[in-house]
């Protein structure tokens, strides 16, 4: 299709045309034959200067046929984000107040009670990508890891206040976590802090007390892991919950608690809950007060790693242990060293537990994926002389929803087992 509008254009191969038709919105630097920049006209771009960086580009095979026009990125790999596969998008302020309204009425519909904490936008599984946007009841957490969607921010971020005007929430202010190291990939700095806007206001304290699963916390969108909380566990949370009455529970990489104060809200005999964190710890300690349950449980500022070859050596008589740990690998180059670590804990584990014990276990690495992770299970389990009987395979809540043309977005796993 003939495009008239002063767009750059990228000749792809047929490999990447193939994967756009598919429904990825991915073009790699590698899979770009032609790129063809436009001077500026009527305005688009700054006189004299080439293609800049986020700018809009159409993407072409190599017959010329149109296949959608994404965000340009001059220093990541991932070269064009493709937004659209509409050839007469205008790409102006409606164009992302549609996307977040059709993100946030999918929430209304899937989180219905869980609404007021949960994640409002998910990247490209919403058609906005590299923006990640968690709701803890009136202040959003967002990080944004693409170019050109920090160019249109502003208009996503009052589209999202607006659109919470309409559930009667009144947004006390916008926490950008925007740390992570794929910004500089991106050309964009690292930097975290309140965002300023003549739409929203700035509050005197990162801090929120959120309900969740009938436990309250406190969460600190400055200082905790990620945009301040793991919303992805939420129902998973509660899978532990329901098995938990009567047990001796171990929780690892237990960050702010939530796994731990599932379990003993399900009335676990006692939980012992651990991270390497102090700050972690002292944060998970305050919310087992919250909630009262401090006589159930205690608390273990230690490396995981070190600590169940010695709770092993001790024959500590857990029955249910739960492994929640960071993702071990961010590419694929480290996939086998992430996979012995996994194989570490879950073997130990595994060890640790009676016949008839319980292990909930789950990576969040969508670089491990599914087939490899549940090998590992197997191969753990072979050296640990046990069977497992498998309970539930889970994935994350569905307020982070699976494009299923994106393996990407498909990154949690969890498995609730017995060693039987």
């Amino acid at each position: 299709m003939k495009q008239d509008r002063n767009f750059p254009k990228a000749v792809v191969t047929e490999k990447a045309e193939a994967a756009i038709k598919r429904g990825h919105p991915w073009v790699y630097d590698t899979e770009i034959t032609s790129f063809c920049e436009k001077k500026v006209k009527d305005g688009i771009f700054p006189e004299g200067t080439d293609t800049p960086n986020g700018a809009l580009t159409d993407v072409l095979s190599a017959k010329g046929r149109y296949l959608g026009t994404g965000f340009l990125s001059l220093n990541s790999k991932i070269r064009i984000r493709i937004l659209s596969d509409n050839a007469n998008e205008s790409f102006g302020d409606s164009f992302w107040q549609r996307r977040v309204k059709y993100a946030l009425d999918m929430r209304r519909t899937v989180m219905q009670d869980d609404y007021a904490c949960c994640r409002l936008i998910f990247g490209e599984a919403d058609g906005i990508p590299g923006l990640t946007v968690d709701r803890y009841e009136d202040i959003l957490s967002t990080e944004v890891l693409s170019f050109g969607t920090e160019q249109v921010k502003d208009i996503i971020y009052r589209a999202l206040v607006e659109e919470l005007k309409k559930d009667g929430v009144t947004v006390r202010g916008i926490f950008e976590r925007n740390e992570a190291v794929l910004r500089e990939k991106e050309g964009l700095p690292l930097e975290k802090g309140w965002y300023r806007g003549d739409f929203i206001g700035t509050p005197s304290s990162p801090r929120v007390e959120i309900t969740e699963n009938g436990i309250k916390y406190t969460v600190d969108v400055e200082n905790g892991q990620k945009t301040g909380f793991f919303l992805d566990q939420k129902y998973n949370r509660l899978a532990v919950s329901k098995l938990a009455r009567g047990m001796k529970v171990l929780d690892c990489f237990t960050h702010t608690g939530s796994f731990a104060m599932n379990a003993a809200k399900g009335g676990a005999a006692h939980v012992t809950a651990v991270d390497v964190s102090q700050f972690a710890v002292d944060t998970a300690s305050e919310n087992a007060k919250i909630n009262g349950l401090s006589d159930r449980m205690d608390f273990i500022c230690a490396d995981v790693f070190e600590l169940l070859p010695k709770l092993e050596k001790e024959h500590a008589d857990y029955n249910f242990i739960i492994l929640d740990p960071p993702a071990f690998t961010k590419s694929r180059k480290t996939t086998d060293n992430a996979k012995r670590g996994y194989k570490e804990i879950n073997y130990r584990a595994m060890k640790m537990l009676p016949r008839g014990g319980y292990l909930a276990t789950c990576s969040c690495s969508h670089f491990m994926p599914n087939e490899l992770f549940r090998k590992m299970l197997l191969e753990a389990a072979r050296d640990a002389g046990v069977t497992l009987r498998l309970i539930e395979e889970r994935r994350a809540a569905p307020d982070h929803p699976v494009a299923m043309a994106i393996p990407e977005t498909d990154y949690l796993k969890f498995y609730l087992l017995q060693i039987v």
